[in-house]
């Protein structure tokens, strides 16, 4: 619960929070342990709540007509999800499952987040604030889908995974950036040789290393 509460208070939509508020998510929550691959939820299922991550890497992800699938987030410690569901009572809007061997989550309870809410105004403007965020984020990700190649769009990722440990970890593979960022796997690959014969990077089959940051932005229109 310590933990927990440290999380709490580190995520913006509870900076700020009473003590007592504070308490009462914390004596109203759930852990939840998972193993790799197993879902968390599935899209168009009525929502339980949001959910903050402890240990582990999660993905939230759609899946298109032929059943392949697109990746909108990749999650870890100290992150938040699903909050549109929890918010306006809705049916959750995507899939989440687990990337790594294990995690473990964190479940609020929607009810929970409504009487936190109701009760304080201040998370209200913190919920806001999260939200605009939430969506600039995700018209910068169509803006690069639409705009950008591909080899941009992995030196943006890198650049960012730089910049958020919660990007890299186990689970966090080629597969799942090529997901992330509308490719194949074969095609990061490709990428990666790319950046590295540029001067941007060095990687091996376990790790990516960014040797000069001015030649990576250069090529992420940065």
């Amino acid at each position: 619960m310590t933990s927990f509460k440290s999380y709490i208070e580190s995520i913006l939509y509870f900076e700020g929070i009473a003590e007592d508020d504070l308490a009462y998510i914390t004596e109203h929550s759930l852990l939840r342990t998972f193993s790799a691959g197993e879902m968390i939820f599935i899209e168009g299922e009525p929502a339980d709540g949001l959910w903050i991550v402890e240990a582990g890497h999660v993905k939230i992800f759609k899946l298109n007509a032929d059943g392949s699938e697109h990746i909108l987030h990749l999650l870890g410690p100290g992150k938040s999800f699903n909050d549109i569901a929890t918010l306006d009572g809705g049916a959750n809007p995507a899939n989440a499952t687990i990337l790594s061997d294990e995690a473990q989550l964190w479940l609020v309870p929607s009810a929970v987040i409504a009487e936190v809410l109701a009760r304080d105004p201040r998370i209200a403007s913190n919920v806001i604030r999260l939200l605009a965020l939430r969506v600039r984020s995700l018209v910068g990700q169509i803006e690069d889908l639409a705009l950008y190649s591909v080899v941009v769009r992995l030196a943006r990722f890198l650049l960012k995974q730089a910049e958020d440990p919660s990007l890299s970890g186990p689970g966090i593979t080629r597969t799942a950036i090529a997901a992330h960022i509308n490719t194949t796997p074969q095609t990061i690959s490709n990428m990666l040789h790319s950046l590295e014969q540029a001067g941007a990077i060095t990687f091996n089959r376990h790790r990516i290393v960014i040797v000069d940051e001015r030649i990576l932005r250069s090529i992420a229109l940065l």
